[in-house]
């Protein structure tokens, strides 16, 4: 009983020191979503805005279009194919001004008004192939048979600008037996190449009210962001981008001046303006980027290295916060009555966290991993939390009244003290002494400092290429074999072990073939094994070789030994290092 009665009233002093009420909990709702395909919106024009969510259904089944109102599910469409985005926007300025909603689905987009369906846009399709035009137009007209079709496309994947369609990636991944039914069955069929659609987000046509009309600004597979008139569904602009985009933030009026931050799967984050073609800006991230949100006018990205970063809208890093699991989701949170705003990330730890530029300000504990949020009016209620769970659940938060961020970090870190400006003395007299003799003789300063500049770049040149040449560099050429090598002796002696850690640094080539061999003088060691055949390097992975040495000699000295990373078949070695050995402190105290 006083077990009992000590947790229900540390729940209840936790319930009273929090910032949020606890409204709605189901954890059988079967919401399986993400924060890109939940909205908020007023969808007939009575003031109680409803829950639209894109549901992505169990094992890519049953995916519906679902509308809550208040804690129940008011009505639910059926979806096509999977969800990549859902939002709100107002086509027009027809009375009720009720929003329409925007399914991203493939490479189509479904409108719904009051709704119902009405009217489904379809990416334009892309420009096939000439060469794979021309291939299957030979197996056509019965030209050449199925292998040879299978080599000329294979042969085109690898070397073509323009990606193959999916009509050859499907042919190319035919058993044999099954090639000749498959052409039979499609060469008479035109070849098309369509993309997807990854992300969406809106644009305001020409004002900046909440109530105006929006375009919708689309990011697709084939590394375009599109934006679509309202009414018409026509293509207003187009750029392109270095990479598939996965996350939009939009600001601005098209017809105005307008600024999409894009974070790309390359790991870099992208900057467009009106009437640019290509980005103005590029922010190169850590990781690959698991959300992005725009503060005010500053640029938040949540990356898989479990890291929160700010940046500037020109690509200026401000900090890094390190977040203490991984990255679920994450979303603003707009308190617009107070003007407030901070990000909201889900992370895979059963909590989310706010924060306020870089300081922690809220932590919320969930009953199961969020993997969505939004926040904003739903029902009457301006503040309103909405979350879904991994499980299916949906989780339902308002914010009280008497809420007050404080604009300082909860998290432990250094105290506050180290941000405090030291107070540097004033200049002295050799401090100014110094400034008028650099601004008399500055051209001359300059010629000296830039004649030893030179002269430290030829020497580090002609080092560089000297080691290539003979081969003593722990780093072979890009020429030769991209490997890098790295020695570890341990021991005090006189048995030492020697590690050898071995990394192939090529894109996607892996290295076969090689040998490892050391050379030492024979009256001071002897090594167990002196002769490896490596394994295949894989690139990227490090793969440690060990071997035992034993310090022969009692007179305190210590040697070289040479390692030597030759291919099997060639004695001229492609990597060479040394290894200074320690003196052995076994044999010396003996």
């Amino acid at each position: 009983m006083a077990a009992t009665s000590s947790s229900s009233s540390s729940s209840e002093s936790n319930e009273a020191n929090s910032k949020w009420l606890d409204a709605h909990y189901d954890p059988m709702a079967n919401l399986y979503t993400f924060s890109s395909c939940i909205a908020l919106a007023d969808l007939h024009g009575d003031g109680e805005y409803k829950l639209v969510v894109g549901d992505l259904g169990m094992a890519g089944h049953t995916m519906r279009l679902k509308v809550y109102r208040g804690t129940g599910l008011a009505s639910e469409s059926t979806l096509l194919d999977l969800p990549a985005a859902v939002t709100t926007f107002l086509m027009d300025q027809n009375e009720p001004r009720t929003p329409a909603v925007a399914v991203a689905s493939g490479p189509f987009i479904y409108v719904y008004k009051n709704l119902r369906p009405y009217f489904k846009f379809t990416l334009p399709p892309l420009d096939a192939n000439p060469l794979e035009q021309d291939v299957w137009e030979q197996a056509k007209e019965d030209m050449i048979d199925p292998l040879t079709l299978k080599e000329m496309l294979e042969g085109i994947r690898d070397k073509a600008e323009i990606p193959l369609s999916v009509r050859s990636l499907r042919f190319l991944a035919q058993d044999v037996p099954e090639m000749e039914n498959f052409v039979n069955l499609h060469k008479g069929q035109p070849i098309k190449r369509q993309t997807v659609i990854t992300c969406m987000s809106t644009l305001k046509k020409n004002m900046a009210d909440e109530d105006a009309v929006s375009c919708l600004v689309i990011g697709t597979e084939s590394a375009d962001v599109l934006i679509l008139d309202p009414e018409a569904f026509t293509i207003l602009a187009k750029m392109t981008l270095p990479s598939v985009p996965a996350f939009l933030d939009v600001m601005g009026q098209f017809d105005v001046e307008y600024r999409v931050t894009v974070a790309c799967r390359d790991g870099s984050i992208y900057i467009l303006r009106r009437e640019s073609k290509r980005p103005k800006y590029c922010i190169e991230l850590s990781a690959q980027p698991m959300g992005l949100v725009r503060v005010h006018k500053n640029i938040v990205a949540g990356c898989s290295d479990e890291t929160l970063q700010g940046y500037t809208q020109k690509g200026k890093k401000l900090w890094t916060v390190y977040l203490p699991a991984p990255l679920m989701t994450m979303s603003l949170l707009d308190h617009k009555s107070r003007g407030f705003q901070a990000v909201m990330v889900g992370l895979a730890n059963q909590e989310v966290h706010m924060y306020l530029d870089k300081n922690l300000v809220d932590v919320i504990r969930t009953q199961d991993v969020v993997t969505s949020i939004c926040f904003g009016r739903y029902g009457r209620e301006d503040n309103t939390l909405i979350m879904t769970s991994k499980g299916g659940g949906l989780i339902i938060k308002i914010l009280k009244r008497t809420a007050v961020f404080e604009e300082k970090d909860m998290s432990l870190g250094p105290p506050v003290a180290q941000s405090i400006r030291l107070s540097v003395p004033k200049k002295t007299r050799l401090y100014v002494d110094q400034t008028l003799r650099e601004r008399e003789n500055a051209v001359a300063m300059h010629h000296v400092f830039q004649m030893d500049l030179y002269r430290l770049r030829l020497m580090a040149a002609r080092a560089y290429v000297k080691a290539l040449e003979s081969s003593l560099a722990p780093i072979t050429s890009t020429l030769q074999e991209p490997i890098k090598m790295n020695a570890v002796v341990q021991g005090i002696g006189p048995t030492f072990k020697l590690t050898l850690h071995i990394q192939n640094t090529s894109a996607g080539r892996p290295s076969i073939n090689l040998l490892v061999s050391f050379l030492y003088d024979q009256s001071l060691y002897a090594m167990k094994r002196a002769f490896f055949k490596a394994p295949m390097l894989v690139p990227g992975l490090n793969y440690p070789i060990e071997t035992f040495v034993e310090c022969l000699s009692d007179k305190g000295i210590s040697d070289v030994i040479k390692v030597f990373v030759l291919r099997e078949g060639q004695s001229m070695p492609l990597l060479t290092a040394h290894i200074n050995m320690p003196v052995s402190e076994g044999l010396a105290a003996a």
